[in-house]
């Protein structure tokens, strides 16, 4: 595999085609995202390094417009009528073949109805994303890690300003959700052994097979390029209907072809590298975890942990212990996880090392009940439901409280976090018109959940999966018990006490001491684990043939003979029982938010386009102010020094510039990182009473304000505790100074 590439410019070589919904509500313009040099349906483009500067975001689909409405309609109805077809076949058990075929279908006439809808756009804005990478890179938010040996793919280094905004963003994310709900804190390894990824079914999901360059060695994950070349075949006004039919059916089929299926595929299409043309290496199986082996001896096998959650579930009986034994809780962390993704594209969106922001929020299956749902309840939300997108409708804008009460949202905790998830979001910067909650189709989602929402950011790259909030009921904790044999379960009091028969092994441990020894302890634990069903099981095989095998969690076999255990039945009043708590599980992406963030606040200034600046709130801004003498002039250099440090103390990071270049230079570079307001020290400052002018990066508006006044000003600007516009009303607003240089 070619890992080597020259500079951050590779994010540019090659841009997808998105399609995506147009779905923002009637009373705002719909936003679109798609190639200016690329059609919806060429996809000859596919794969190429070359550079696509301008990706035009299509704005303002007026959907009120009857014309438009009355061209739109027999597609909607198109779209409407496969979708339930599907839902018929579902219902009726169809075969599951027969089932894919109708979703393909059904994809293919979404496809249709959302091409027309961007046609019909009435409107275009560029965004010149090339510029805001150039911005990105001179100013060093982030670069390609190691860039100096030739970079390496789907890596990257943040620098000064990028580091401090993404813990600007961290921090933010600790206070509004950790702080807020009393949330418990964890951190765990990143090493993770090979059983607790087995168990969570991670190592026999995290395979992809791949083809590489024969003479490159470039790499493409097969069923992609598969899917791609396919698509291609379709499009094309030459294929004729057999061969079109054949490659829509193999397109449907591709999830669940073999290595050997898919190499044939590869043959008969006469499939090249979409990049060079040459020739393809047989299909390799892939792992896109990152093995390791723990400790010399290469004995315990590992892996790098592909998401933070596994570390929360494995410690769960610790963390309720810590909690009183109590439910609901929730625990969080942050940290990195890894994957070795084929080839990664899309600059921070696909990456192979990622920070991760988790929460587990464990609670009673039976009570999903929110404490704080009332308090969240009148939240306004984009919402793209399954029903919405299987018929052709655009996304909804409804209250949380009207989803989970109509049942278009599972339950009151889930609806609790998704509309926590919406309000974190608009806080920190992303744009309200650019951001919806996409609900997953019932063949995306995985068959332990019981609903799942993803947080979408539109960006130049289309909608991304920016936080994915989910209902995993209790399947992570019933895997993990299963494994070790350890109960990963909470005690729920019963309305009324209730007698139980019980049906109990009671082990010899002296024998078993003897015959196991080091093992003794993890055989008994095994056989405390077994259910009733299990036990009579034992049984049974004990009276048949003397002995039974007992498999424990790291997959031993050993014998258990009948003198060792002694079955043991009765009856007992409980006052509680056993459960095993549902998981709601909110994950965020921290660079993928990173980058809708610098692409929702990229701008430039009214009658200046060279001008440009991110317009990041004070909450994440890298840095709340600068502090800027007008000159060199020697007088100043007190004052600077003075409010630098009770800025620090008012804990205000800051940056003095007290460079040689004009203040409107030194404006504009303040402004490129981000910066919010900046303090500029003039010859009035010199005056009884010591003053000077506090600018908004936004507005670029001035007021002049008392030095000892300036650190807590900032400071309450920067926290959200008052307004830009409150801060205009106080103080008086700034024309030009008095004094000037003598």
């Amino acid at each position: 595999m070619r890992l080597l590439r020259r500079g951050l410019h590779y994010i540019a070589r090659r841009v997808a085609v998105h399609r995506v919904s147009s779905d923002i509500p009637l009373a705002k313009p719909s936003i679109r995202g798609v190639a200016t040099t690329t059609s919806l349906l060429d996809f000859s483009r596919w794969g190429t390094k070359k550079t696509n500067r301008n990706l035009k975001i299509a704005l303002a689909l007026d959907m009120t417009d009857p014309k438009i409405e009355e061209i739109l309609a027999p597609l909607r109805a198109s779209v409407k009528e496969q979708g339930d077809y599907v839902r018929k076949l579902k219902t009726e058990g169809a075969p599951e073949l027969d089932i894919k075929k109708a979703v393909a279908e059904l994809k293919l006439r979404k496809k249709i109805l959302e091409d027309k809808e961007l046609s019909l756009a009435s409107s275009n804005v560029t965004f010149d994303r090339a510029r805001m990478e150039d911005l990105l890179k001179r100013r060093f938010f982030l670069d390609q890690s190691f860039a100096i040996y030739g970079g390496i793919t789907g890596q990257y280094d943040f620098g000064p300003m990028g580091c401090s905004l993404k813990t600007n963003l961290i921090n933010a994310w600790r206070n509004f959700f950790v702080l807020e709900e009393q949330m418990l804190e964890v951190d765990c390894s990143i090493l993770t052994p090979e059983p607790v990824l087995k168990a969570s079914g991670h190592v026999e999901r995290f395979a992809d097979l791949m083809v590489k360059d024969m003479k490159t060695g470039e790499c493409f994950r097969l069923d992609h390029l598969i899917k791609a070349h396919l698509e291609k075949v379709i499009c094309d006004k030459k294929t004729n209907d057999k061969t079109r039919e054949e490659c829509k059916d193999i397109i449907i089929k591709l999830d669940g072809m073999t290595k050997d299926e898919m190499a044939a595929v590869l043959l008969k299409y006469n499939m090249k590298s979409p990049v060079s043309s040459n020739d393809l290496t047989e299909p390799i199986e892939f792992n896109l975890m990152f093995g390791t082996q723990i400790g010399p001896t290469g004995l315990v096998k590992g892996f790098l942990r592909p998401e933070t959650a596994q570390g929360i579930f494995v410690n769960f009986k610790r963390l309720l212990a810590f909690n009183q034994e109590r439910l609901p809780f929730a625990a969080a962390q942050i940290g990195n996880a890894f994957r070795n993704e084929i080839s990664p594209r899309s600059g921070l969106i696909r990456v192979r090392e990622f920070t991760m922001a988790e929460i587990e929020h464990f609670c009673d299956p039976s009570d999903k009940s929110h404490p704080k749902f009332e308090t969240v309840k009148d939240v306004d939300m984009l919402l793209y439901s399954a029903c919405n997108q299987m018929d052709g409708q655009s996304a909804q804008r409804l209250t949380i409280g009207e989803a989970v009460s109509s049942g278009l949202v599972a339950n009151e905790t889930l609806g609790y976090f998704m509309a926590r998830i919406h309000q974190f979001l608009l806080k920190i910067g992303v744009d309200s018109n650019r951001l919806r909650f996409r609900q997953h189709m019932s063949n995306e989602m995985a068959h332990y959940a019981c609903d799942c929402w993803d947080a979408e950011c539109l960006t130049s790259y289309g909608w991304i999966e920016c936080v994915g909030c989910a209902d995993r009921s209790a399947y992570d904790l019933t895997q993990h018990t299963k494994a070790t044999g350890v109960k990963l379960v909470a005690e729920k009091k019963l309305p009324a006490p209730k007698t139980v028969d019980v049906c109990e092994i009671m082990p010899n441990k002296v024998l078993i001491g003897k015959t196991f020894k080091k093992d003794s302890k993890v055989v008994q634990d095994a056989l405390a684990a077994l259910n009733k069903k299990e036990i009579e099981s034992l049984e049974r095989v004990l009276s048949e043939k003397g002995e039974y095998e007992l498999t424990l969690p790291n997959n031993v076999v050993v014998k258990i003979t009948k003198d060792m255990i002694e079955v043991k039945r009765y009856q007992k009043t409980v006052h509680v029982e056993e459960i095993i708590p549902s998981v709601i599980e909110p994950s965020f992406g921290i660079g993928r938010i990173m980058y809708a963030l610098f692409e929702h606040n990229f701008q430039a200034r009214e009658g200046d386009e060279k001008r440009t600046y991110f317009s990041l709130p004070p909450v994440v801004a890298p840095l709340k102010c600068s502090v800027l003498p007008l000159s060199g002039n020697d007088e100043f250099v007190p004052f600077v020094k003075k409010l630098s440090q009770d800025l620090t103390k008012a804990d205000v990071s800051h940056k003095v510039d007290d460079s040689s270049g004009s203040i409107g230079r030194r404006y504009a570079r303040t402004d490129e990182i981000a910066i919010p307001f900046g303090i500029t020290i003039d010859f009035d400052t010199l005056k009884m009473p010591h003053s000077a002018t506090l600018r908004d990066r936004d507005s670029m508006g001035q007021v002049r304000i008392n030095l000892d006044e300036l650190p807590s000003v900032v400071r309450d600007l920067s926290y959200g505790r008052i307004t830009w516009t409150e801060v205009e009303t106080k103080y008086p607003k700034f024309e030009q100074q008095e004094s000037t240089e003598p």
